[in-house]
């Protein structure tokens, strides 16, 4: 079973996500912020990532860089954010992100990009 981490300050996005994604039979591990992504990543290496961009204590941006960078991982990551402003969108592929969706998006194309992304990955 391919297990995903969800990075989202949202409550109720994360929890529509969290179901969404266990419907379609993934484990799904919860955090509420990117910090606590982080913290989750010390003891969990996931088949996934999927972080929004802007959430408090530490971003998205931060949360990409990290997963690249310090920990050289080579996992499938997708962001979500509510600002598709440009700057931020090629930000974040510079960065390593390997897709993007704009909020509000439908869970049938989620749940589409994340079987591509994990098929195409390792």
């Amino acid at each position: 079973m391919k297990r995903i981490l969800v990075a989202e300050d949202s409550t109720m996005m994360l929890e529509t996500i969290f179901r969404s994604l266990k419907r379609e039979g993934y484990d799904v591990i919860k955090s509420n912020d990117g910090k606590e992504c982080l913290e989750i990543l010390e003891t969990t290496e996931p088949d996934m990532i999927i972080t929004d961009l802007y959430m408090p204590r530490v971003n998205g941006h931060e949360v990409i860089a990290n997963v690249r960078d310090e920990r050289k991982m080579n996992i499938p990551i997708l962001v979500l954010s509510a600002g598709g402003v440009e700057d931020n969108v090629l930000k974040a592929f510079d960065l390593g992100a390997d897709d993007f969706m704009v909020k509000p998006f439908s869970l049938e194309e989620l749940n589409v990009r994340v079987r591509k992304l994990l098929a195409t990955s390792r």
